[in-house]
């Protein structure tokens, strides 16, 4: 009975909580196009969309009643290339969105993500070329010269932070040192240290319109089965200067968020991730599980695994849970 006594009392449970959520755990990813008076649903997401400049400015709006810190941007460009060229215009799809959140909201912090895949038309996460058997091969090196002309663009339209999720080798230092150059030494990292070749990623591709048109991305993103690389991954980042860590997907890398919240004396992100969130709506629009029990056990998980912040559409679902019962 000893271990049962601080269970049968539901005052005294809450009082011994040892993890809690916040609505300042969260960051609402959001998916963002070109045009006007476009909201878009995507089917395999309920209640998450493709949004124009202005309905993303209503939406972003919403969030500091709730007291949501923040968003990560995904931009959806209208034409897309071989070379990304949509990616680092100064008045592209996110460089406009970040300047209309700041305009509009500053207080809340935008994060842009800093890869190719929503630009190439090919779907990859950086430039590709044909080896010489005839395979498609992604270039690392030639993408980062890219990617760090993305970052700065970003920094230059006002972002917050900068997110490199390309799982190339060494961007983390090649945008570092882009940043610094153009004088934006105080815009931090939050490098997509740990980011596996998931199954679970479906739906953002439909979301963000980059399923890729060849091959996969198991080249260069992580195999799901590899627990050390991913240490090495994340103290390679913190080398470059990361300031900030992620490992995505995030439910099913809690033992991976542990081990880098252990090893890593830094802030940790997990992403929860579009497939994550649609199982969960999934499972509930079918009547499987309670849908709001079941996020909030999720989303608690990752805490209690170490997470210092979680990306999740569940974002504004959850605070609104969370400032009900308060």
């Amino acid at each position: 009975m000893r271990l049962r006594r601080l269970r049968y009392n539901s005052i005294l449970r809450d009082m011994v909580q040892e993890h809690r959520l916040s609505p300042r755990d969260f960051v609402l990813p959001l998916f963002v196009t070109e045009g006007g008076g476009q909201k878009i649903p995507i089917t395999s997401m309920p209640g998450v969309f493709q949004m124009s400049r202005d309905e993303l400015v209503k939406e972003v709006k919403t969030l500091s009643p709730l007291k949501i810190p923040g968003v990560i941007l995904f931009g959806i460009p209208r034409s897309k290339d071989e070379k990304g060229t949509q990616a680092l215009k100064k008045d592209g799809v996110i460089q406009e969105a970040i300047r209309a959140i700041k305009d509009t909201t500053p207080d809340v912090l935008v994060i842009t993500d800093v890869c190719l895949c929503e630009y190439m038309s090919h779907g990859h996460c950086g430039v590709v070329q044909k080896t010489p058997k005839g395979q498609w091969e992604v270039m690392n090196d030639a993408t980062l010269e890219i990617l760090a002309q993305m970052a700065v663009s970003h920094a230059e339209a006002g972002a917050d932070v900068v997110a490199p999720s390309d799982m190339m080798d060494g961007r983390v230092g090649r945008l570092r040192q882009a940043l610094d150059h153009h004088g934006f030494s105080k815009t931090p990292i939050l490098s997509y240290a740990v980011k596996y070749a998931s199954s679970f990623y479906g739906p953002f591709r439909e979301a963000a319109a980059s399923a890729p048109q060849f091959g996969d991305r198991k080249s260069y993103q992580m195999n799901s089965a590899n627990k050390r690389e991913a240490i090495r991954e994340a103290c390679l980042d913190l080398q470059e200067e990361a300031d900030m860590l992620m490992v995505k997907p995030a439910l099913p890398c809690l033992d991976v968020i542990q081990i880098v919240r252990q090893e890593c004396d830094v802030p940790v992100a997990a992403y929860q991730v579009s497939g994550e969130y649609s199982m969960i709506k999934a499972a509930a629009h079918q009547g499987f599980l309670d849908e709001n029990q079941v996020m909030m056990e999720t989303l608690l998980s990752i805490k209690r695994a170490g997470a210092s912040f979680i990306l999740t559409y569940f974002a504004k679902q959850a605070a609104q849970l969370i400032m009900r019962c308060e």
